[in-house]
C-alpha cells in the first residue's frame, strides 16, 4: 500500500486543471474554467473546473470531484492506481508500505493467475488462427455464425483443441506452474489426478474486467468427439481474481457506448453481445447466463441509468426479464424491456439486420417496466379474481421498491388505469410494502472494517456504515426532503468545512481555558441527548472525524475530499463546492459576516434546529406505528413505544426553551 506521506505529495502536486486538460479542452471563464463533458455526449460546454476549490463538476450528467475522482473516473481505476497514475505523471515516487508476508503470496498470486490467463488468451487464439484443426473447427464455427474476423480479434476469441492435455502441457513448457492452471480454472485434476484441460474441444469466449484484464473463460462445445457432452457451456469457476456475480460480458468493450448512448442493452449469452457489436450496437452487456445480481447492476449504474432487457421472446425470456426488473427497480434504474418474435434473439436478429433497423425495432417495441409486467400477468390471471388479486399484489411489490417517490406516484397512477383500480388503494398498498421494506432496512447495522490484500484493488467501494448502531422509528430511506435531513446535511457541510476549526472556548474545572472544535462540540450535543444522525453515511463521517480530529495536520475538507471510500469523498466534494453562506448575517457596517467568523452561533443553533426537527419527525412515526392494530395489541412493544415516546416529548420540551431564529434553508 502507499504510504500517508506519498499519499500526500501526490494529492498536493495533483492540480485540477492540469489534471482535466489532459482529456478536456478547457476555457477560461472568470475564476473558473468550463469544456465539454468527458463523460457523457456533450453539445455545449457544461464541465467547470475549479482551480481555487481543486474540484470539477459538470452540471449535467453531476460527474466530478477531486483529481483522483476524475481519473478513477475518466481510466476506470481504483482509488490506488488512480494515486499511481498521478504519481507517473507528477514523477512522484510511489513508496508503499511494507507487505506482510500473507499480502506478498496473495498479491503473488493474483499477479501469477493474471499472467496463466494472459498465456491462455494468446494459446487459445493462435490455436484458432494457426492450428488447422482450430481453424477447420473453430474458426468455422464463428464464421459460421456470421463473426467477421475482426469482430474474432476484438474479442480475441479462440479455440481449445480436442485432445484433454493439450494447453497444460503447452503451458509447462512455458514455464507456467500447474497449480495456477487450476486456480484460475484453465484446468483441474479428475479422479486419478490427472489434470485435464477444462476447455479442451471447445470455442473460447475471454470475459474481461472492467478495466480490461482477463478474468475468466467461457467454452462453447462443438466438434463431434465431444457431442456426448450435455453441457453446452462451461465457464470458469470462481477464483481469487474471477467472481461471475460480480462481472458482465462486453462490459470492458462497451463501457463507452454506454456513456455515450445513455443506454445499457441487457442481453443474456456471448453470441449476442458480439453479433450486436458486429451489427454496429456497442452499449451492451450480457449477464452470460446466471441470474442478474446487485453488484452486476451497480457496474451499470456507473454509466448510465437507463437500462433495456433484451430476451428471447419465449418463456424461458419472460421469466428471465421478470426476475431482474425487481433488483433493477430497488437500485434505481430505468428499465424498459424488448421481447423479440418467436424463434429469434438478439443474436439471430443482430445477424439479419443492420445497426439502425435492430434500433428502429427496439424503439417500436420496448415498453417500460410496468405495462410490461402488467400485460404479462393480466393475460395469465385471465378473469380468475384471485390470480388477477396476486397480479395486484405482485404489481405493488414492484412500485414499492423505487426509491423516487415522483417516479413511485406516476407509476400508481399508471398501474391505476391498467388495473381499473382506484389511485387511494395501490397508494395505500404501496405505503404499506414500503414501511416493511423501511423496517428490515432499520435493522441496526454494524460495519466491520476488514482489512484483506484485494481491499486496495475493488473498483467499487461499499457504502460505508457507522459503527454504531441506531434505531430510530423514522423509515432510514427516502427522507431527503424532510426538514430534519436538511438540517442534518447542514451540519455535515459544517463538519467537512470547518471541523477542526475551534468555534469556542470555555473554562475547565480549573479555570484554564479549553478551545472547542467543531467536530467535538457537535459530537458530544448529540450524545447529550441521546440522539444521533438519521443516515448511517452523515453518523460514519462524523465518527470518522472524531477518530481522526488529534491526527497531526488534520483538516477536515482536505481528509474527507481524499477519504479512500469513493462514496464519502464524493459527498464531501459535493459539500465543499456549495460555497453558499449556511445564514447570512450583517454587521453594523453591513459588512456579510462568514460563517467561521460566527460558528460559536451557528453551530449551537442548527443542532438545536435539527434536534428539534428529528424529534418531531420521530415522536409523528410513533403515533403512527401506536395506531397499527397489531402493534396496539402487542403489550410489551406498546409499551416500549411509548416510553420512547416520553423521553422525546421531555427531550423537545427542553429544547424549546433554547430555541430562537431558526436557520432558512434555502
Amino acid at each position: 500500500m502507499i504510504d500517508q506521506i506519498t499519499v500526500g505529495r501526490i494529492i498536493d502536486a495533483a492540480q485540477i486543471v492540469d489534471v482535466v486538460s489532459d482529456f478536456v479542452n478547457l476555457k477560461k471563464r472568470g475564476a473558473n474554467y468550463v469544456g465539454l463533458c468527458p463523460f457523457h455526449d456533450d453539445k455545449t460546454p457544461s464541465f467547470y473546473v475549479s482551480p481555487a476549490k481543486g474540484l470539477c463538476k459538470c452540471f449535467s450528467c453531476g460527474k466530478g470531484g477531486n483529481p483522483i475522482h476524475f481519473i478513477m473516473e475518466k481510466e476506470q481505476l481504483n482509488y490506488y492506481e488512480a494515486l499511481k497514475h498521478l504519481a507517473k505523471k507528477y514523477n512522484i515516487e510511489v513508496v508503499e508500505r511494507e507487505f506482510t508476508n500473507k499480502e506478498k503470496e496473495v498479491q503473488s498470486e493474483r499477479e501469477s493467475m493474471f499472467l496463466v490467463n494472459n498465456f491462455a488468451v494468446e494459446y487459445f487464439q493462435d490455436i484458432l488462427n494457426n492450428n488447422p484443426n482450430g481453424r477447420n473447427i473453430g474458426l468455422a464455427y464463428f464464421r459460421q455464425r456470421g463473426f467477421r474476423d475482426d469482430i474474432i480479434k476484438k474479442f480475441q476469441l479462440g479455440y481449445c483443441l480436442d485432445s484433454k492435455d493439450e494447453m497444460y502441457k503447452e503451458a509447462l513448457k512455458k514455464g507456467y506452474q500447474a497449480d495456477f492452471l487450476i486456480k484460475t480454472g484453465l484446468c483441474y485434476e479428475n479422479d486419478y489426478k490427472q489434470i485435464r484441460d477444462r476447455f479442451w474441444g471447445r470455442v473460447i469466449f475471454p470475459v474481461h474486467s472492467i478495466s480490461g484484464k482477463i478474468v475468466a473463460f467461457g467454452g462453447r462445445v462443438l466438434s463431434t468427439e465431444t457431442k456426448g457432452i450435455k453441457v453446452k457451456y462451461v465457464n470458469s469457476p470462481d477464483s481469487l481474481i474471477y467472481h461471475k456475480s460480480k462481472e458482465l460480458y462486453g462490459l470492458y468493450l462497451g463501457k463507452n457506448a454506454i456513456v455515450k448512448n445513455d443506454k445499457c442493452f441487457l442481453v443474456e449469452g456471448y453470441t449476442d453481445v458480439i453479433s450486436m457489436h458486429q451489427s454496429g450496437i456497442e452499449n451492451v452487456v450480457a449477464s452470460s447466463g446466471t441470474a442478474l445480481t446487485t453488484q452486476q447492476i451497480n457496474l451499470i449504474h456507473r454509466f448510465t441509468n437507463n437500462i433495456t432487457l433484451l430476451f428471447d421472446g419465449d418463456t424461458a425470456g419472460i421469466k428471465a426479464s421478470l426476475k431482474g426488473i425487481d433488483l433493477l427497480l430497488a437500485e434505481g434504474m430505468n428499465i424498459k424491456v424488448c421481447l423479440f418474435p418467436d424463434g429469434e434473439d438478439p443474436d439471430s436478429f443482430a445477424r439479419k439486420n443492420n445497426a439502425t433497423q435492430f434500433q428502429t425495432f427496439i424503439e417500436k417495441n420496448e415498453v417500460d417496466f410496468l405495462r410490461f409486467k402488467t400485460n404479462l400477468l393480466l393475460t395469465e390471471a385471465g378473469n380468475d379474481p384471485m390470480k388477477r388479486a396476486e397480479l395486484v399484489n405482485s404489481i405493488v411489490q414492484s412500485i414499492a421498491l423505487i426509491p423516487e417517490a415522483i417516479v413511485r406516484d406516476i407509476y400508481i397512477k399508471e398501474s391505476g388505469q391498467l388495473l381499473k383500480l382506484e389511485d387511494k388503494l395501490l397508494v395505500s398498498e404501496v405505503a404499506k410494502q414500503r414501511q416493511a421494506i423501511a423496517e428490515k432496512a432499520m435493522k441496526p447495522l454494524i460495519h466491520q472494517s476488514e482489512t484483506t490484500a484485494n481491499t486496495t484493488n475493488a473498483n467499487v467501494s461499499s457504502p460505508p456504515q457507522a459503527t454504531s448502531s441506531y434505531q430510530s422509528s423514522i423509515p432510514e430511506h427516502n427522507q431527503e426532503g424532510q426538514e430534519f435531513y436538511q438540517f442534518e446535511r447542514l451540519i455535515i457541510q459544517v463538519i467537512v468545512r470547518y471541523g477542526e476549526k475551534v468555534m469556542c472556548e470555555l473554562e475547565d474545572e480549573n479555570g484554564e481555558s479549553m478551545p472547542i472544535k467543531v467536530i467535538t462540540y457537535i459530537d458530544q450535543d448529540l450524545k447529550q441527548d441521546e440522539i444521533m444522525f438519521h443516515n448511517s453515511i452523515h453518523r460514519c463521517i462524523l465518527e470518522e472525524a472524531v477518530k481522526h480530529l488529534d491526527d497531526n495536520d488534520f483538516v477536515a475538507e482536505r481528509f474527507f475530499i481524499n477519504h479512500p471510500d469513493n462514496l464519502i469523498s464524493r459527498i464531501a466534494s459535493e459539500l465543499a463546492n456549495d460555497r453558499y453562506q449556511l445564514s447570512k448575517f450583517h454587521s453594523k457596517t453591513q459588512k456579510i459576516i462568514s460563517d467561521e467568523e460566527r460558528l460559536v452561533e451557528l453551530v449551537p443553533l442548527l443542532m438545536t434546529n435539527f434536534k428539534n426537527a428529528i424529534v418531531t419527525e420521530e415522536m409523528k412515526h410513533i403515533m403512527l406505528k401506536l395506531q397499527d392494530a397489531n402493534i396496539a395489541n402487542n403489550e410489551d412493544e406498546c409499551n416500549s413505544l411509548m416510553k420512547r415516546y416520553e423521553e422525546l416529548r421531555e427531550i423537545k420540551s427542553e429544547m424549546a426553551k433554547h430555541l430562537g431564529d431558526r436557520v432558512v434553508l434555502r
